[in-house]
């Protein structure tokens, strides 16, 4: 499903096409690079909507992430979209770096705050001439060229955040700043992504929600992440991998739980599915034999 010339991703999602898309991390070496390309290489097949690449703590990829961005933009078929973070940078820096992201052919931003190089529930530290929120940022990517821009939404509310009220209301922000689409921190009920679906919707605001899904390939990993990012891992989705003792068992068990959640979400009406990869084709590939999306579809 790529995205075409001239075609944005949240055109696209207007018109009901379905999204399946990926995202990935700027490697530290070149055997995780050449790991990067082996992915890439297994996945444009399927045709995504987009492909995402993030952004370090504090700017500590950056030069990464823009060459990794505009090398897929411009060889292979598929759209990227370059994220970028508020976290220890300038306005005149942020200036300068969107400005590289239009040298290098890339139109299709994520701005982020980002998360405090503590992590996520640590008390944001401001810069010194720079942004503290990422409204600020899409209004700034707005005024600096054509991007189309996509942010960050918290099906269980930010850490931070004062309720889910608020937590909508922040996005919501967003949108009418000029935010075309919104993609999910990970988590495990698909009823925690339809009431954030139904709070925005409740605010007058039809921004398009992707759910993003991290596969589960071992309980304590998922679950230290969940807990830095505010994101419980259901007992009952610990209680149905750790019934198994073989790893393999478990981690099958946890394809199949990930993959049930898919199949709740697009029943629910998600406009389509935000892979978080880890550079790895394997476990993406594995949801999509169990919901049959094929190569090319």
């Amino acid at each position: 499903m790529a995205t075409g010339r001239g075609r944005s991703i949240a055109e696209l999602l207007s018109v009901g096409e379905r999204s399946i898309s990926f995202e990935f991390f700027p490697p530290k070496d070149e055997a995780g690079i050449d790991q990067l390309w082996r992915a890439i290489s297994d996945l444009e097949p399927y045709r995504p909507t987009f492909v995402s690449v993030t952004y370090g703590a504090g700017g500590g990829s950056r030069d990464t992430t823009i060459a990794i961005t505009g090398r897929i933009a411009q060889e292979t078929s598929m759209t990227p979209v370059a994220h970028l973070t508020c976290v220890g940078h300038t306005r005149e820096e942020l200036e300068e770096i969107l400005d590289s992201y239009v040298a290098a052919g890339v139109h299709h931003l994520m701005a982020l705050r980002g998360d405090p190089q503590e992590g996520p529930n640590a008390p944001w530290t401001p810069t010194t001439g720079g942004l503290d929120f990422a409204v600020e940022l899409v209004d700034l990517a707005r005024s600096r060229g054509d991007f189309r821009i996509g942010v960050a939404a918290f099906p269980e509310g930010h850490p931070s955040a004062a309720s889910l009220d608020a937590d909508a209301d922040v996005l919501v922000a967003k949108a009418r700043a000029g935010a075309e689409f919104a993609v999910t921190q990970m988590f495990f009920r698909a009823s925690d992504y339809v009431d954030l679906v139904q709070r925005v919707r409740d605010r007058g605001v039809d921004i398009p929600i992707l759910p993003g899904i991290m596969p589960i390939l071992n309980v304590k990993a998922i679950q230290r992440q969940g807990e830095l990012i505010g994101a419980g891992v259901p007992d009952d989705v610990v209680a149905r991998i750790t019934a198994h003792a073989d790893p393999a068992a478990m981690r099958a068990e946890g394809i199949a739980i990930s993959s049930e959640l898919c199949e709740e979400l697009l029943a629910s009406g998600a406009p389509g599915l935000h892979f978080y990869t880890l550079n790895r084709s394997r476990a993406t590939l594995e949801i999509f034999e169990r919901l049959r999306i094929t190569a090319g579809g």
